[in-house]
């Protein structure tokens, strides 16, 4: 039985944890050549016997254009070509109030999740123009689509990652090359269970605590999103680019703080207290001296 995407060569980055690593998993069983890029490849990443041939596993730090480049280069030399690339690395950064920021953390994120995505698509899109064909997909947050969902830069880089996707896809589109964005709920992966349990193995422990305030009862597995994955990175959007789609479980639908984040940080910052009204400040008094 032939798969979705036999033939089919991709790149992912973040490709061995979380969504990455469900992304990758599932292109393999669709008969892709895969190659995964990740700033840790220390961690196990199994596959079975028939798939391991179509697997590469490539140390990357996304933020570095060497690095992307070599990713892109080395994917295009072992298999052929490139047809799919996913921007999916990213960091979530400092948590707090604004004026407690840190530049150079705020840096560090800007690099990762933003920066690191313009240079996979830069990359992309120099070896698929010459085949006119492609799918370039990345991965942003509801955090890019209104406050009170994650951190301030987090959620900059993110709503900065919608807006250059559509402005890609406008120049791409003449090159039949597509340019969409995921949006990714509240997903259980390492990241979310740092933030949750304060260990990133805790897969468990984050599920649990997340299915308390998730939209549809519980919240969204990596296998979600890397089905969306599919879906645009096979012949089944060929008319889709451009586009921002959701796998959230309705989160987005409604305005608000997440309800997740507000219960993790209440009393942290106030941007995540979602509707709650902050006291008028008074104004003092002035003094005739």
């Amino acid at each position: 039985m032939n798969g979705r995407l036999d033939g089919r060569v991709a790149v992912v980055t973040g490709g061995l944890s979380g969504i990455g690593a469900a992304t990758v998993r599932r292109f393999l069983d669709e008969g892709a050549a895969v190659a995964a890029a990740d700033l840790r490849t220390d961690r196990p990443f199994d596959v079975p016997a028939d798939q391991a041939e179509r697997l590469m596993v490539l140390t990357a730090d996304v933020a570095d254009e060497d690095d992307v480049r070599d990713v892109v280069d080395t994917a295009v030399r072992r298999f052929g070509h490139l047809d799919v690339m996913v921007n999916n690395a990213a960091v979530l950064g400092a948590i707090g109030p604004i004026a407690d920021s840190d530049l150079a953390e705020a840096d560090r994120t800007i690099a990762v999740n933003l920066r690191g995505v313009l240079l996979g698509m830069k990359h992309a899109a120099r070896v698929m123009r010459p085949r006119r064909s492609g799918s370039i997909i990345s991965t942003s947050s509801p955090a890019g689509l209104s406050g009170g969902q994650g951190p301030h830069v987090y959620s900059a880089t993110k709503a900065a990652v919608i807006g250059l996707t559509r402005s890609v896809a406008a120049e791409l589109r003449a090159d039949l090359i597509r340019v969409n964005v995921v949006v990714p709920g509240a997903t259980v992966t390492p990241m979310m269970a740092d933030l949750t349990t304060g260990d990133a193995a805790d897969l468990g422990g984050a599920a649990a605590a997340m299915t308390r305030t998730a939209w549809m009862g519980e919240p969204v597995r990596p296998q979600d999103v890397a089905e969306t994955m599919l879906f645009l990175a096979d012949d089944a959007s060929r008319f889709v680019t451009g586009e921002t789609i959701s796998v959230d479980g309705g989160m987005t639908s409604a305005p608000g703080a997440s309800p997740f984040l507000a219960e993790r940080f209440a009393g942290t910052s106030a941007i995540f207290e979602g509707g709650r009204r902050t006291p008028r400040r008074e104004k003092p008094e002035e003094s005739d001296a």
